[in-house]
Order: C-alpha cells, then structure tokens, then sequence
C-alpha cells in the first residue's frame, strides 16, 4: 500500500487515502492517516473531492436529453 502510494501524484495520493479510510470504516480515517504518514486533512480533503466527483458523475448519468419524445396532449406548439 505504501509503495503504490508513493507512486501516485499529489491529488491521486488525497483519493487513494481517501477511499482505504472510507473502505474500513470507524477509525480507518486515523489508522490510515499514521500508516501513509499523511495529516487527517489532507484525507478529508480527498474525500471531499471524490463526494464532488460522484456528484458531477450523476449529473451526467442521464440517458436521455430532455425535450424528446411525444408532445403532451393539448399543447399548442
């Protein structure tokens, strides 16, 4: 973990942290912040980050464009 750690750039190492203290739960948030030798915030911070990215990724989830398909019944256009 340590070693893929290190190879990582500086955002990439924020979501990796990130996600291993997310992935075990209570206390992962410290046990991973001593284990990379990287301060709470910076693990924090990443999680903020990968909370936006999932936020962005729902937004664009949609299959269809609005407007389409059969006009309502009534509608003068």
């Amino acid at each position: 973990m340590r070693l893929h750690y290190s190879c990582l750039r500086e955002k990439d190492r924020r979501q990796y942290a990130a996600v291993e203290a997310i992935k075990l739960g209570y206390g992962g948030l410290t046990y991973i912040s001593r284990l990379l030798c990287v301060d709470r915030k910076t693990i924090i911070e990443g999680k903020k980050e990968l909370l936006k990215m999932a936020a962005q990724q729902e937004q664009t989830d949609k299959q269809r464009r609005s407007g389409g398909g059969r006009k309502k019944k009534g509608s003068a256009s």
